[in-house]
Formats: C-alpha cells, sequence, structure tokens
C-alpha cells in the first residue's frame, strides 16, 4: 500500500473518532443537564465580556435558576402564548413558521426567526449566537437531542431560567425580583406577559420601564393567555400534574 493511500487512511480513521467523539460528548452534555442545573451559558459568558468592555460598573450577571414547580403557572402560560403557542405538538421545530421567515427574510428588511421555544434553548444553552447555516445546523441537532432527552417539562424550565429579560438578567427568578419585588412563584398573569413581552429584544425593550410598545403587546399576550384557555392549557407540562401522573 502506498503511503498516500495509507495517510489518506489514517485521516478518514482520525475523522471518525473525532466525529464519534463530538457525537458522545454532545450526549454526554445534554445527558447532564438534564439533571444538573447550566452553572452559566455561552451567551451570558458573551454578555458579561460586552459588558466589561463597556466599562459598566457592574458588569456580572443576574441569574438564578429554580424549578418549574418554584414559577407561577402563568410564566410558563405567558411565553407559550408569546413565543410558541404549537410548543407542546411540535417535536422541536414548527415548519410552518420556519418556511415564513424564509419568504418574509428573502424580500429583505428586518430579520425575522422562526425559532420555536426548544430552538431557542438548544441556542441558548449549548451554542454561540450567530445566523450562520452551520450554527443553524448544530442548533437543529442540538433540538433534536433535548427533545428527545429532556422532553418538554425540562425545556421549559431551562428556557425561563436562561431567558435574557433585562441587560445582564436572565430567568425569571431573577427578573421577577428585580422588577415586581417578589418571586417568580408569586407573579400574576399581568406581570408574566410583561416579562414575555421584552423577550424578543430585552436590551431594546424594558420591563421595569415599558414603552407604550411593550405595554400593549403585554395586552395581547395577556389575551392570547385567556384564549388558550389558561394554565389548564399547558397542565400537561407542569410538575404537579406530571407527579399526579406518577
Amino acid at each position: 500500500m502506498s503511503k498516500k493511500r495509507i495517510g489518506l487512511r489514517t485521516v478518514k480513521i482520525v475523522f471518525v473518532k473525532l466525529v464519534l467523539s463530538l457525537f458522545l460528548l454532545s450526549i454526554a452534555w445534554v445527558l447532564l443537564y438534564k439533571w444538573i442545573d447550566p452553572p452559566t451559558t455561552l451567551h451570558m459568558v458573551k454578555r458579561r465580556a460586552e459588558a466589561g468592555k463597556a466599562d459598566k460598573n457592574d458588569p456580572t450577571i443576574n441569574y438564578r435558576f429554580v424549578d418549574l414547580d418554584e414559577m407561577s403557572e402563568q410564566l410558563p402560560l405567558a411565553v407559550v402564548a408569546s413565543e410558541d403557542q404549537l410548543f407542546l405538538l411540535h417535536n422541536g421545530f414548527d415548519m410552518e413558521a420556519i418556511v415564513d421567515a424564509f419568504k418574509r427574510n428573502r424580500k429583505g428588511g428586518n430579520i425575522r426567526g422562526g425559532s420555536t421555544i426548544s430552538q431557542q434553548v438548544a441556542k441558548n444553552v449549548f451554542l454561540w449566537h450567530g445566523r450562520s447555516y452551520l450554527r443553524k445546523a448544530v442548533e437543529a441537532y442540538f433540538t433534536v437531542l433535548i427533545e428527545l432527552i429532556w422532553g418538554k417539562q425540562r425545556i421549559m424550565e431551562v428556557y425561563l431560567n436562561i431567558a435574557e429579560m433585562g441587560d445582564g438578567v436572565f430567568g425569571v427568578e431573577a427578573a421577577s425580583q428585580l422588577y415586581f419585588k417578589k418571586s417568580a412563584k408569586d407573579v400574576g398573569r399581568q406581570q408574566a406577559a410583561l416579562l414575555a413581552a421584552v423577550l424578543p429584544n430585552p436590551i431594546k425593550y424594558s420591563a421595569k420601564n415599558p414603552s407604550g410598545f411593550v405595554l400593549r403587546k403585554r395586552g395581547r399576550i395577556a389575551r392570547a393567555m385567556g384564549r388558550l384557555g389558561g394554565t389548564t392549557y399547558i397542565k400537561t407540562i407542569l410538575p404537579a400534574h406530571n407527579e399526579a401522573q406518577n
């Protein structure tokens, strides 16, 4: 066998081993976060670095992880009503929304996403932010993994804890304490809708000093929460329901 063929075979073996190692590592990572709360995310690290570069007095990240049963049931309902009304029905992807976003983005103007809550969790927990096709492909891969390994309840729990809801403010507990002076457990429908209203751009929009636009969006989200049937709509992902089933 020639040296060239031996070298090519070696490269193929190394490549296969690398791909297999990355696959196993990704599985282990997702399995770990099924049981262990993420201590931080790449997005949090990036936001802290950005704050440091801006010479802010306090570049720390306000992040407090709480279990889903330590949150008001209005909070998961609010983000479903606002961000992903098919969350309980899809397998991680809303193909109609993705196609619609693709068509709109081709026409130019403001870029719109068609990401589900599951995709947002995959992106914010495991990946960097960006618009490359490579990142979207890896995002899709991690979305499939968390849907299969975590399930809807854990996906929602992590989402409500790692979503940025203000400048350096991550998760519903930190946001509730800062904006409403109460725990996430005691948040009502209007307050939950207000937090959901700032999610698309928590740097531009404020839950502390909401603009007219944010207040109008809060009203639309609150009405959507009612149209969905209230917290009964999300009962299958509530801890109390799953405990009763067991």
